[in-house]
């Protein structure tokens, strides 16, 4: 199953890369929506194996996930796997200069089942598909709406 979208923000690249590369600005807003979220590594050097324990309940069930940032590339962009609960992911952003002051994000998420219980939970979500895509491009585009504000404030 896989998701995608994309949003044009009002900033530099570079700043849109710090932006999206914040990891503890992105922990502590999951700790906010009662997400468990462990960091391994360290944030200063994240191209050195830097990963997260992340605990949630989704659907009445515990899920316990391991992202690990699989690659990353200052200025243009990063990508993160996860594994566990029966699925794997990935996600992908990618960063494109369309001029010195603005930036276009592109998001893609792919998830696979690895067990019947993995399976299960993406059929059901590929019944809610139309409903599950515009709720990812809604918040995809709330996330470039704060962090275009957030940099403009502080520019």
């Amino acid at each position: 199953m896989e998701f995608q979208s994309k949003e044009d923000i009002e900033a530099p690249i570079a700043d849109v890369f710090g932006a999206v590369s914040d990891f503890g600005l992105l922990e502590r807003s999951a700790l906010r929506r009662g997400i468990d979220v462990q960091r391994t590594g360290d944030t200063a050097q994240p191209e050195n194996g830097l990963a997260w324990n992340i605990g949630f309940r989704f659907r009445g069930k515990q899920r316990d996930i391991r992202l690990t940032l699989a690659s990353y590339t200052p200025v243009t962009g990063l990508a993160l796997t996860g594994s566990g609960s029966g699925l794997d992911g990935q996600l992908e952003v990618e960063l494109l200069a369309l001029s010195p002051r603005r930036t276009r994000m592109s998001v893609q998420l792919k998830l696979a089942p690895t067990t019947l219980t993995g399976r299960l939970l993406v059929q059901s979500l590929k019944l809610a598909r139309s409903n599950l895509t515009r709720r990812f491009k809604l918040r995809l585009a709330d996330y470039a709406r704060i962090t275009e504000e957030r940099l403009n404030r502080t520019a």
